[in-house]
């Protein structure tokens, strides 16, 4: 369980662009609230044998129960507390007083050849590493490393089934994919897959200088000369905006292709259960590959997006400039999270392709390789076409 954690941390400076952000001091831990619900209470909780054979009990999607896979029988996930993941969130500044834990019954595998760490509780069933399709050694299991207890996890809705008639759709529209990319079941990895997230929730308040134009058409000149351009006006402009965030997603991993997994937003983070060994009972997870004050710098560059946004729909006008700023954030709280990705993972000549499959919503990106064999047989289609339109005209059009 984490130490005593400061809720109300100081406020937090976002700089103008170019200006560094300045370091506060870490404040004294605070006395935590007798009734505070403890979220990682259950986190030290080993995944139970079967009653019935004694075998491992594993989550069961369709059902959200756990199942046992050797005789079926099932149990509902029971949590000690009532409260929701949302009433509890650690100050940002308390990272360093945060003491990582570590997790009866997890295991880790690191992959020999990309080096991608993989957790799992219980017995792992997987045969290739779910980023590189490598196949996994059972010497590379050991006992996983200490790490910062998780706060929540979304528990998959997409069952295995589900989510390969969304990828078995996707691929069928890409006419151009090797069919070695559309056998995957043979040559790649197809896993249930949780993701570590770190998001954030702060209260932005930002003062601001910049300039209002208002554009309009004017016309000059006379005759031949006449023309009529658009002008526009600049005017000054200043004042206070409010912002609030709340659950900004902030991939904790690496050996994920970034670009495709942040278009798989927006998780509803309003699901996330508080944590529980059972969600992850049968499915790999991830640790986080970046600390939570490293994602914290992304996360503000996406609260200074929206904070742009609605200064220029405070400043009004046809084009808005933004000329000076100064937020200070206060509120800031940051929650570890697990949320859930059907992650494929074909090797094609050597290179691993992945594809996405948002857990929850069924989202899907990825990328895919393209066979070499297929552009051209289409290419050489295209110009025997070609030829064959010629030969018809000169035929008939002689």
């Amino acid at each position: 369980r984490p130490p005593n954690l400061p809720t109300s941390p100081p406020d937090l400076p976002i700089p103008a662009p170019g200006l560094p952000t300045p370091a506060p001091d870490l404040p004294a831990p605070a006395q935590e609230p007798a009734t505070q619900p403890d979220f990682n209470a259950q986190q030290d909780v080993e995944v139970r044998p079967c009653g019935n054979c004694g075998g491992q009990f594993e989550f069961n999607i369709s059902l959200q129960k756990l199942e046992c896979p050797d005789c079926g029988t099932n149990e509902e996930i029971v949590h000690h507390h009532d409260a929701s993941v949302e009433e509890q969130a650690y100050g940002m500044l308390a990272l360093k007083r945060r003491e990582p834990t570590h997790l009866e019954g997890e295991k880790e595998v690191i992959c020999q050849n990309c080096g991608g760490h993989t957790t799992f509780v219980g017995s792992t069933t997987a045969t290739r590493c779910p980023y590189c399709a490598t196949p996994i050694q059972r010497s590379d299991i050991h006992e996983a490393p200490d790490r910062l207890t998780v706060d929540g996890v979304l528990p998959f809705q997409l069952d295995d089934s589900a989510a390969q008639e969304l990828l078995q759709t996707w691929i069928s529209k890409r006419w151009y994919a090797p069919n070695e990319f559309k056998k995957y079941s043979t040559a790649g990895s197809f896993r249930s897959v949780y993701a570590a997230y770190f998001t954030y929730d702060a209260h932005g308040s930002t003062t601001y200088q910049g300039s209002r134009g208002v554009t309009r058409m004017v016309t000059r000149g006379s005759g031949n000369n006449r023309r009529t351009t658009t002008e526009t006006s600049w005017y000054p402009a200043r004042g206070t905006v409010l912002d609030s965030f709340d659950d900004i997603t902030i991939l904790a991993n690496t050996g994920f292709e970034k670009k495709f997994v942040d278009r798989l937003e927006p998780w509803p983070t309003a699901q996330v259960q508080p944590y529980h060994s059972d969600y992850i009972a049968g499915h790999l997870c991830r640790t986080y590959d970046r600390e939570v004050t490293h994602c914290f710098k992304e996360a503000k560059q996406r609260m200074d997006e929206q904070i742009d946004n609605t200064i220029r729909r405070d400043i009004g006008g046809d084009k808005q400039r933004i000329h000076h700023k100064n937020t200070r954030l206060t509120g800031v709280t940051y929650k570890h999270l697990l949320l859930p990705i059907w992650l494929l993972t074909v090797l094609y000549e050597g290179q691993p392709w992945q594809v996405f499959v948002n857990g929850a919503t069924g989202e899907i990106h990825g990328e895919r390789p393209y066979s070499k064999v297929k552009i051209a047989a289409t290419v050489i289609a295209v110009i025997a076409f070609i030829v064959l339109i010629v030969i018809l005209r000169n035929v008939f059009g002689s």
